[in-house]
């Protein structure tokens, strides 16, 4: 994890990759979002998408896992080397959503993000903004999700 004073724009992490199956892609839909293509293949057939594909929540959330699961490891790199570490601040939320392409089973998502603003928060001492703009990008380089996130960044010191 790094303080707010730490992060420049065009700063870019790869956050990992995931790999989506067809058990995984029916369990979320039937959950959460059950439509037809996300939860039979037969059906999934004769949509729009030609065959099963994930849920654009569950891509999204999978991008979710991968950013905390990261900023984990980040944080647990520090405390090794003797860092202090910041407290993680929330998002006041997200723009711009977007599902290109589908995501098929078998489907391997590179989840990534790039900071593309930095604010200072004059009402929130102690606290800056940082935008990113976020994605998951599959094995043929294609763009499957991207947005406009933004999180609340501790500061050292005010």
């Amino acid at each position: 994890m790094k303080y707010f004073e730490d992060l420049r724009l065009g700063d870019r992490e790869e956050l990992g990759s995931h790999t989506f199956t067809a058990e995984e892609i029916k369990a979320y839909a039937v959950r959460y979002d059950p439509q037809p293509f996300h939860v039979d293949e037969g059906a999934a057939l004769d949509s729009h998408f030609g065959a099963l594909c994930a849920s654009g929540w569950h891509t999204a959330a999978m991008w979710m896992r991968y950013f905390i699961d990261h900023w984990r490891r980040q944080a647990v790199d520090a405390a090794a080397r003797g860092e202090s570490i910041p407290e993680g601040g929330p998002s006041p939320g997200l723009r711009d959503l977007r599902w290109p392409k589908p995501v098929h089973a078998g489907d391997t998502i590179s989840f990534a993000h790039e900071v593309v603003e930095l604010r200072d928060m004059p009402k929130r001492p102690g606290w800056g903004l940082m935008v990113a703009i976020n994605t998951g990008t599959n094995q043929k380089g294609e763009m499957v999700l991207s947005f406009r996130g933004a999180k609340f960044i501790k500061k050292r010191a005010d």
